[in-house]
C-alpha cells in the first residue's frame, strides 16, 4: 500500500460524524449518568460534544465518540483522566465521571450504531484562542502546568497507548502526501524544508530518547482561562489526540501554538518552554531537536488540516481554526537559522533553572 492510500484510508479521519440530537443527547445523559440538563451541542473534530447546562447551575460535558472509535481508546483517555487526579488533584485538567454501573464510558445504540457516550466537567471561562493578547505570565503558567500534567502521567501505562494516531509527530514523515493541499507554493515548500529537518535531525534521535504518554494537543482551543485574569489557567481540555511518544513531542506540539508571527517570533515559545523545563526539566538531547519539532508540528497543522477540510466542507471553519496563526509561524520561524533556535532554547532553559 502506498504512503498517499495510507493516509487517504484512513477510516476515522474521513468518515463523517455521526449525527445525534441535542434532545437525544440530553436523554442519554439522564438515563446512563442521572444528570439531567438541557443539551447544547459544541464543535468537535470527531467526536460530539453537548454543553450540559442543569437547572442548579452546573455544567456537563457529554462526548459521544464515534462509531468507529476503538473502546480500548477511550478506555485509554478515561484512566489518563483518573490517573492524573489521583496524582495531582489541584491540576486544573477536565474530569471524568461514572455511569450509573460505575464505568466511566457508557455504550449506547443510536440508529443502530453503536457509541460510547463520556461526561466530563465544564468549566466555564475563556478559551484561550479568544485572548488576543497572551501575557508572558499565562505563557509561563501553561508551560507549567503542561509539565505537573507529564509528571502525573510519567509511570502511566495502558494497552492501547501505543495506538496509531495521524497526528502523532512519531509519523510526521509519512505527511508528504498531503502537501499537495497546501494552495499557497511557497508555503509548501516551506512545510517540505520543515518535514526533511524533521526526517534528518529530530526522527534519527527518537530511540534514544526518554518515552511516556502525553496530552499531545495543547492548542489554544483546549485551554480555559479566567475572562477577569487571562493569566490563570482554569482548564485543559480533550486528551483525544493522547499518545505514548518521545517525552519532548509534548513540548514541540504546546511551544507551536505559542510561536508569534511577527517580531521576535520565537520568544513567546521561550516562555512556555523555560517554565515547563523548570517543573520537569529537559535533557539537553532532547532540548538539541525541540526547534525541529516545534516547526514540524506546525506543518501538521497546516497540512492534516488542510486535507481534512477537503474531505469534510461542511465543518471547513472548525478545521482550519488554527491554520492562519500557524502558516504565519511557520514563515517566522524558518526566517531564523536553525543553530539560533537551538542556541536560545537551551539558553533560556539554563536561566530558567538558576536562583
Amino acid at each position: 500500500m502506498s504512503l498517499n492510500t495510507q493516509i487517504v484510508h484512513d477510516p476515522l479521519l474521513q468518515a463523517q460524524p455521526a449525527q445525534v440530537s441535542a434532545v437525544r443527547a440530553g436523554i442519554i445523559a439522564s438515563e446512563r449518568f442521572g444528570v439531567l440538563g438541557s443539551a447544547r451541542p459544541l464543535a468537535g473534530e470527531r467526536d460530539l460534544n453537548f454543553q450540559l447546562s442543569c437547572a442548579d447551575g452546573a455544567s456537563y460535558l457529554l462526548k459521544i465518540s464515534h462509531p468507529l472509535e476503538n473502546p480500548q481508546v477511550v478506555d485509554f483517555q478515561n484512566q489518563a483522566l483518573l490517573q492524573i487526579q489521583r496524582a495531582d488533584p489541584e491540576l486544573p485538567v477536565q474530569r471524568v465521571y461514572p455511569a450509573h454501573d460505575g464505568r466511566y464510558q457508557a455504550a449506547v445504540d443510536i440508529d443502530g450504531q453503536q457509541m460510547l457516550v463520556r461526561l466530563l466537567s465544564f468549566v466555564e471561562g475563556l478559551p484561550l484562542h479568544q485572548v488576543s493578547a497572551r501575557s508572558t505570565q499565562l505563557r509561563q503558567n501553561l508551560g507549567d502546568a503542561m509539565a505537573r500534567l507529564d509528571r502525573a502521567l510519567a509511570d502511566y501505562q495502558h494497552p492501547a497507548s501505543g495506538h496509531e494516531l495521524l497526528w502523532d509527530m512519531q509519523h510526521a514523515a509519512r505527511l508528504r502526501a498531503l502537501l499537495v493541499h497546501i494552495d499557497d507554493g511557497p508555503l509548501r515548500a516551506l512545510a517540505s524544508s520543515a518535514l526533511d529537518a524533521f526526517e534528518a535531525r529530530a526522527l534519527p534521535r527518537y530511540p534514544a530518547l526518554r518515552r511516556q504518554v502525553i496530552h499531545n494537543d495543547l492548542n489554544p482551543h483546549n485551554v480555559i482561562v479566567d475572562p477577569q485574569q487571562p493569566e490563570r489557567v482554569l482548564n485543559i481540555l480533550d486528551f483525544g489526540d493522547m499518545v505514548e511518544a518521545p517525552l519532548i513531542n509534548e513540548v514541540g506540539v504546546a511551544a507551536a501554538y505559542q510561536v508569534g508571527h511577527d517580531g521576535d517570533v520565537l520568544a513567546p515559545a521561550l516562555d512556555f518552554v523555560a517554565a515547563y523545563h523548570q517543573r520537569n526539566p529537559l535533557r539537553a538531547e532532547e532540548l538539541d531537536i525541540l526547534g525541529e519539532l516545534i516547526a514540524t508540528r506546525l506543518v501538521m497543522t497546516i497540512a492534516i488540516t488542510a486535507w481534512r477540510a477537503s474531505l469534510h466542507p461542511e465543518n471547513r471553519d472548525y478545521i482550519l481554526r488554527n491554520v492562519p496563526q500557524a502558516s504565519a509561524s511557520l514563515r517566522g520561524l524558518a526566517a531564523i537559522e536553525p543553530a539560533v533556535v537551538r542556541q536560545r532554547i537551551h539558553q533560556a532553559c539554563q536561566g530558567a533553572l538558576q536562583p
